[in-house]
C-alpha cells in the first residue's frame, strides 16, 4: 500500500486529496465506510499518513483533504467574516464531489472547528464525528467563560495580530532549521507534541508546516489594531481571523437533527488548546508575557469544549497523556480510540 495525491476538482475549488492505493477498501462502494481527516493549521493533510495507511489496513477507506491556503490545494483566499465556512463549505464540496454519503469526519485542532460546521450544516451528511484537539466551539482566543462570553464585543484578543510576527517570517521563508525557538521547527517540537517526543519523518512533517500559505489572504490573516489591551482585535481575512469568536460560534450545535455520535480526542498536557493555552494572549498577560493585563481571565478552551458537547449529547471523552497531536505522539491508543468509535457508528 502507499499514499497517493489526487487532484478533485469541485463546486467550489480544486482540493488535493491524500488516498490510500492497494488497500482491499480501495474499491469499496461503501461510502458510509469513508473516513475523512481534516488538518490542523499551519500543517495539511500529511500529518494524517501514517493514520491513513493504518485504516485501510483495517479494511476502511480512508481520504485526507489539504485544506484552501495548505498544501497541495487550491489556495483561494479565506473569508474570515464566514468563521470557518470557507473551509468547512470546500470540505462539504468535496463530499458532493466524490458522491459520498454518510461518511465519519475526523478533524484536528482547527480542523475540529471545521468538521463541526460541517456537522452544523449539513448533519445528516455525517455518520460520526472525530474531534482530535479541537478548537473550542467559541473560537480561539478573547472569551471567557464556560459560555464563551466576549471579552470586548468586537472580540479584542483575537485574530491575526496575535500572531508571533518572527515565526511567521521565518514560515514565510520556509526555514526548515532548529536555529531560531520560533522556526517552524521548534514550534512543532515544543506545542505541536509534548516536548521530548520523538517525531518520526521529522522532516515531511516540517515540510508540511512550510507549505502554509503567508499573508493577509492566508496565515495569519489582517492585522487590526484595538485601543484595548492587549492591542488588536480580528481582521476580516486570512486564518486567524476565521475562528476569532465573533465570526466562529456553535451556540447552537444542540439544535441540530440527527446528532451523530461524536468522540473527543485530547492530550492533557496540550500548550495550544487549553483551559491555560500559552498561545492566549489573556493567559500570558496573566504570567506577565504581555505588559499591562487588566486582569482579562485566560479563555477556558477545553471547559467550553465541554459544555457544548454536553449540551449535544451523544459524546464520547478520551484524555491520552501526550499534547496537542495524539496522532502523532500517540497513534496506537488514538487509532484503538477511533477504531472502537467507527464501529459503535455503524448503521
Amino acid at each position: 500500500m502507499h499514499i497517493e495525491n489526487r487532484p478533485v476538482p469541485t463546486g467550489r475549488i480544486t482540493q488535493n486529496v491524500l488516498s490510500v492505493v492497494g488497500s482491499a477498501s480501495e474499491n469499496t462502494s461503501e461510502s458510509g465506510e469513508t473516513v475523512l481527516f481534516v488538518h490542523g493549521n499551519v500543517s495539511s493533510a500529511a500529518f494524517w499518513r501514517a493514520t491513513l495507511l493504518a485504516l485501510a489496513e483495517a479494511g476502511h477507506r480512508p481520504l485526507a483533504v489539504d485544506l484552501r491556503g495548505f498544501g497541495d490545494t487550491e489556495p483561494a483566499p479565506v473569508d474570515a467574516t464566514r468563521g470557518l465556512r470557507d473551509y468547512s463549505d470546500d470540505v462539504l464540496a468535496l463530499l458532493d464531489a466524490l458522491g459520498l454519503d454518510g461518511v465519519h469526519l475526523v478533524g484536528w485542532s482547527m480542523g475540529g472547528g471545521v468538521v463541526l460546521q460541517a456537522l452544523r450544516d449539513r448533519p445528516a451528511a455525517v455518520r460520526s464525528v472525530t474531534l482530535v484537539n479541537p478548537v473550542s466551539p467559541y473560537g480561539f482566543g478573547g472569551t471567557h467563560g464556560p459560555d464563551g462570553v466576549l471579552n470586548h464585543p468586537d472580540g479584542t484578543g483575537s485574530g491575526a495580530g496575535a500572531a508571533n510576527p518572527d515565526f511567521v517570517k521565518l514560515l514565510a521563508a520556509g526555514d526548515t532549521s532548529g536555529d531560531s525557538p520560533v522556526s517552524p521547527r521548534n514550534v512543532m517540537r515544543t506545542t505541536y507534541v509534548k516536548p521530548g517526543t520523538v517525531i518520526e519523518d521529522e522532516d515531511a512533517l516540517v515540510a508540511s508546516l512550510l507549505s502554509t500559505r503567508v499573508g493577509e489572504d492566508h496565515y495569519p490573516g489582517d492585522a487590526v489594531a484595538s485601543e484595548e489591551w492587549p492591542g488588536v482585535r480580528p481582521g476580516t481575512r486570512g486564518v486567524l481571523n476565521s475562528f476569532a469568536p465573533t465570526h466562529f460560534r456553535l451556540d447552537d450545535l444542540h439544535t441540530i437533527d440527527p446528532k451523530p455520535p461524536i468522540l473527543w480526542v485530547r492530550g492533557e498536557a496540550d500548550v495550544i488548546i487549553s483551559d491555560t493555552s500559552l498561545f492566549d494572549l489573556a493567559h500570558l498577560g496573566a504570567l506577565g508575557a504581555v505588559p499591562g493585563s487588566p486582569g482579562t481571565p485566560a479563555q477556558p478552551m477545553v471547559a467550553q469544549t465541554r459544555t457544548v458537547l454536553e449540551r449535544y449529547g451523544p459524546y464520547t471523552e478520551v484524555v491520552l497523556d501526550c499534547g496537542h497531536s495524539p496522532h502523532i505522539e500517540r497513534p496506537a491508543e488514538f487509532r484503538a480510540a477511533l477504531s472502537d468509535h467507527l464501529k459503535r457508528s455503524r448503521p
